[in-house]
């Protein structure tokens, strides 16, 4: 359990605070993350990589020369929102262009992916690249659909190393995608891992077994077996990995025997001595292998097999000195100026256009409508989380909370200034986006932008206004994260809940009736989803486990939904 906290709320700002102190000669703070204590030098290729805390050394420990430019820290096993993504980019950014990298979630594809645009018409060149390299979590058929975990390692490793070496942006994310195709993980819990502040872990293992296939944000396994000795798991692991060997890949290879945070490194070298012995055996040679803690869960108790075969350019890229808080590898020449102030840039706030009297009215409508699913969200923040732990990381809950009051205190701030219906809304979803992070942080964050934009901040809305801001958040919530209805998301409670809306007001219901009959179509829908496998998202590999038991994102908004009708009735 991790009981060293102060306000589990904070834990990822205090530790943040804690670590930049603690390594000022390697790293600075920007929002949204850290860069290098040095200046970019001109022509180099800044690589930028992150995702949610509760990994490290990943991702804020390898910055420094030899690998990183920067990282995002987003909250625990939650992605960074686009604006921090921005941030830590700019920040790391010489004028050579940005590499950004994150292992394959749904969260960090959508927020570094939005970041990559964004980067684009500030002028910066920005390209992304997804690890997937978890055969665990899907078929080899269905490579593109897998998971980053320990092999972010030397994904991170190459392309940080040949960046430093010069390489143009073509070429290092060139090395980044080679590293990707020619690594893979298998891993192993023993037991599940306890958010700060939480009374139980995410999951947990039976006695006497262990669960396979795991991920790296508090999910369980995706199968069940006896707990073998450490002879036995080095046999699984290696045969494992070895047998997705790529075609046409040579003997030479890269190997992490990585630690989730809570298995001891003598288990570690006890299970590396037969690791080792069985690589030679299959006719390998091993190069400057790694057995330690480099990508964690927490205090998950497990370890996994990383495998990268290599080429010449590869080798060189592996072996290549780095020095950085958590990673010493050689000796590395440092000619790059010290950075001259601690970076503070940031996105700009949203601009409030005043609204008229009408509009305002509306404004503030909108803000306690945010104020109360923000109330409601503090309130099912725990159940939020258990729903979500059943075949995810757990993180919903505490994810909602932030986005909900992020966006309450943000409506409410432009419903102060003057600002009308579509003011409070583009606030209340900037904020959304950037404070929760995560899939339902840009989701939430896209849906009510783009209710907004077909608000407007003048007169009062009519019924038909209404239904059509909702339909234009839904269907930017659909073009956004590309799921469909029957894919086990928020989409299945949202559609039910929007068709109903439509229907009604066709009818000649006003909107106000009408919210309050469709938010029981709502409930009922996100209930109905226990029965759906998840098709997309953290979930998927664990879709058997997952059936039974309500989706987390759906849950949510059906209670999002039911809190502004709570309202409606008591203005009526």
């Amino acid at each position: 359990m991790t009981r060293l906290f102060n306000d589990p709320a904070t834990f990822t700002e205090d530790m943040l605070a804690g670590f930049l102190d603690a390594n000022a000669d390697y790293v600075v703070g920007v929002p949204g993350g850290v860069v290098r204590a040095t200046e970019t030098p001109t022509g180099k290729v800044a690589v930028v990589v992150g995702g949610g805390s509760g990994h490290y050394p990943a991702f804020c420990g390898v910055v420094g020369p030899g690998f990183a430019d920067g990282a995002v820290v987003g909250n625990i096993f939650t992605s960074p929102s686009a604006r921090e993504v921005v941030s830590v980019a700019q920040a790391a950014h010489g004028d050579a262009g940005v590499l950004l990298i994150t292992g394959n979630y749904a969260g960090d594809v959508m927020n570094f992916g939005l970041a990559v645009q964004e980067l684009r018409d500030q002028g910066i060149e920005a390209r992304y690249l997804a690890v997937t390299d978890d055969i665990a979590s899907a078929a080899p058929q269905d490579a593109a659909k897998r998971r980053g975990i320990a092999g972010d390692f030397t994904v991170f490793r190459c392309a940080s190393a040949i960046a430093e070496e010069g390489a143009d942006l073509g070429t290092v994310e060139a090395a980044a995608a080679k590293a990707n195709a020619a690594t893979r993980t298998l891993g192993v819990a023993f037991d599940g891992c306890t958010m700060p502040g939480a009374d139980r872990p995410l999951f947990t293992v039976s006695p006497g077994t262990m669960d396979l296939g795991l991920g790296i944000h508090g999910e369980p396994g995706v199968s069940s077996h006896e707990m073998p000795t450490a002879a036995e798991l080095a046999g699984l692991l290696v045969c494992g990995v070895l047998a997705e060997k790529p075609s046409g890949a040579a003997n030479r290879i890269a190997v992490i025997l990585n630690g989730l945070g809570r298995t001891k490194y003598e288990e570690l070298f006890v299970v590396w001595k037969t690791v080792a012995e069985l690589l030679v055996a299959s006719g390998h040679t091993v190069i400057q292998p790694e057995v330690g803690e480099l990508v964690t869960s927490l205090d998950m108790a497990g370890c996994s097999l990383t495998v990268m075969w290599l080429d010449d350019e590869l080798e060189r890229l592996w072996i290549s000195p780095a020095d950085t808080p958590a990673y010493r590898k050689g000796a590395v020449a440092t000619v790059a100026e010290t950075r001259r102030a601690e970076v503070t840039r940031q996105t700009g706030a949203v601009a409030i256009l005043t609204a008229d009297d009408a509009s305002r009215a509306v404004g503030a409508l909108v803000a306690q409508g945010i104020a109360a699913i923000a109330g409601q969200m503090i309130e099912a923040e725990s159940d939020l989380g258990r729903i979500d732990a059943v075949a995810g990381d757990g993180d919903h809950g505490r994810g909602m909370v932030k986005g909900a009051t992020a966006a309450s205190r943000a409506a409410a701030a432009a419903v102060t200034q003057g600002g009308g219906g579509a003011a409070a809304l583009t606030a209340a979803g900037e904020a959304w986006a950037a404070k929760a992070g995560g899939t339902s942080g840009v989701l939430w964050g896209a849906a009510l932008n783009a209710a907004a934009a077909r608000l407007g901040d003048r007169g009062t809305p009519g019924d038909r206004d209404v239904a059509e801001a909702v339909r234009a958040g839904h269907d930017a919530l659909v073009e956004l994260g590309g799921a469909k209805r029957g894919d086990k998301t928020m989409l299945d409670a949202l559609g039910p809940f929007v068709e109903s809306l439509e229907q009604a007001v066709s009818d000649g219901i006003s909107w106000r009736t009408a919210w309050l009959a469709s938010s029981e179509v709502a409930e009922k829908a996100a209930v109905e989803t226990a029965e759906l496998r998840p098709k997309v998202g953290r979930a998927r590999p664990l879709a058997d486990r997952s059936v039974g038991t309500p989706d987390a994102g759906a849950i949510s908004l059906a209670m999002c939904i039911h809190a502004v009708a709570e309202l409606i009735e008591e203005r009526s």
